[in-house]
């Protein structure tokens, strides 16, 4: 009788010492300044997100923010890091398609996307831009398609690697396009985006956010926006659908995301101040003017979110027989 009473006793105890437990968490962090893992090189989609929201970031959470890219693997190595680090907190990945694809692409993978981590929030969304070199004779999607067609096999574009967003977007385009145009595998974003600006391939389909500076600057020429509708960020720049490939759409995400077993009160404090950062007025016009549209979502839906992704993005990749060599 008396061992039925403490146990009653501990079990009213237990539910009103949790929240003081989670005030404890969320007291003593951060003890230390913030890594947020870019698995890709400088210059790429993923980094500029990581590096815009990182000043703000750090404002609200006390502590120095730091982005750190480690390329290598298409975003393995780097995710591999973070899936491996302390779950405390100071560790954080900040990643985009190839999170959930590449366990289809390679034959081992050293993450699993759901089981190694705790999502925090889906930070933002954006379309891509399809380019070209201003030598190329293409002002178009039609144009593109005809020259492809034209010269099958020789007409190449950039990737950031095998799986990549400019991967899979480039053949999202074959696909749907029946062309056959070759994709040169670079070690990241922004080294695609120089190789197409001096002319070592003919076209990218690179992130809107990365790729608009360079379009203004007329360093590429911009023929299409990725997304169905067109972006505010080029109002005047059609959308791949409505210009010769009916039905294409490639929109992506980046999310951040802590190692998985870190304390449910340290996700939601990070989640609260990622909303804060995006919510600031300097904020939404940063993003606005990249043309990427801020999400901010909660943990949970960001789980749900990446647990549909990975079975998307299966079957596409199994119908177009993507494989890493």
């Amino acid at each position: 009788m008396f061992k039925n009473k403490y146990l009653f006793c501990f079990a009213l105890l237990v539910p009103s010492a949790l929240p003081n437990l989670a005030a404890a968490q969320t007291d003593a962090y951060p003890t230390k300044p913030i890594r947020i893992v870019v698995p890709f090189a400088p210059g790429g989609s993923v980094d500029l997100i990581s590096r815009l929201i990182a000043p703000k970031l750090s404002e609200g959470i006390g502590q120095t923010v730091i982005v750190d890219n480690r390329a290598g693997a298409s975003g393995n190595i780097g995710s591999e890091m973070v899936a491996r680090a302390a779950p405390d907190g100071h560790t954080l990945l900040m990643n985009t398609l190839p999170f959930v694809v590449n366990p289809n692409i390679f034959a081992r993978v050293p993450y699993h996307p759901i089981n190694d981590f705790a999502p925090v929030s889906i930070v933002s969304s954006s379309p891509s831009v399809v380019t070209v070199h201003p030598s190329v004779p293409v002002n178009t999607i039609k144009d593109l398609l005809a020259l492809a067609k034209s010269r099958p096999g020789q007409i190449n574009y950039a990737s950031a690697g095998i799986g990549t967003n400019p991967h899979i977007a480039g053949e999202l385009f074959n696909y749907l396009g029946k062309t056959s145009l070759v994709a040169v595998h670079f070690k990241g974003g922004g080294p695609g985006l120089i190789a197409a600006m001096s002319g070592e391939v003919s076209a990218t389909f690179t992130n809107i956010a990365e790729t608009s500076a360079f379009v203004r600057a007329n360093k590429l020429r911009g023929i299409a926006v990725t997304s169905l509708k067109r972006s505010p960020a080029f109002p005047q720049m059609p959308t791949v659908n409505e210009s010769g490939i009916a039905g294409y759409e490639f929109v992506t995400w980046f999310a951040l995301l802590a190692p998985a077993k870190t304390p449910r009160a340290v996700v939601m404090h990070l989640n609260e101040q990622v909303k804060k950062t995006l919510a600031s007025q300097d904020q939404i016009k940063l993003f606005a003017d990249r043309g990427l549209d801020i999400v901010g979502s909660t943990p949970d839906a960001a789980s749900e979110h990446l647990r549909k992704e990975v079975e998307r993005w299966a079957r596409v990749v199994k119908e177009r027989g993507m494989r890493a060599e």
